[in-house]
């Protein structure tokens, strides 16, 4: 950044601060030239609160559908489990089609390899999050309209 743009770059740092909240992203990257040996380059971020062990239910479900597990380990990182269903990008995640609409699956739900989990909205795209492998859904690790990291566990299934 050279004095001639130093005005104007912390404006524009503070419009993608801004632009960051407003849209409930957790990171923005940009490289800006302004001409050749000259440019700006800034990557804002903040911190995700993490969402971990939320097991999460459509109202019009019993409320004996989710028995609580026993504790796990405290080291037992759901990130680390084999039947972990990871997230394929950053965005947010939807576990219904729409508002108001039953889940795509629940816990206890029995799945088959392809079937859509959640969808997963980023850039004001809808993703569908497709099940790995055929299995039973054992946990929901994410609540409906959070943000999600990449690579951050959704849900398992075994």
């Amino acid at each position: 950044m050279t004095k001639d743009h130093a005005a104007a770059d912390v404006a524009f740092i503070k419009a993608l601060a801004e632009l960051l909240n407003a849209n409930n992203l957790t990171e923005i990257a940009v490289e800006r030239e302004y001409g050749e040996n000259d440019m700006l380059s800034v990557r804002v971020a903040k911190q995700a609160p993490a969402v971990t062990n939320v097991q999460h239910s459509a109202p019009s479900a019993a409320p004996a559908a989710q028995a609580p597990a026993s504790a796990p380990a405290p080291s037992a990182d759901p990130a680390d489990h084999p039947g972990v269903v990871a997230s394929p990008m950053v965005g947010t995640a939807y576990l219904a089609a729409e508002p108001g609409a039953d889940p795509f699956v629940g816990v206890g739900a029995q799945v088959t390899a392809g079937q859509t989990l959640m969808i997963i909205e980023a850039m004001k795209t809808m993703n569908h999050i497709p099940a790995p492998h055929a299995g039973v859904v054992k946990r929901i690790l994410v609540a409906d309209g959070t943000a999600v990291e990449y690579g951050a566990p959704l849900m398992i299934i075994e």
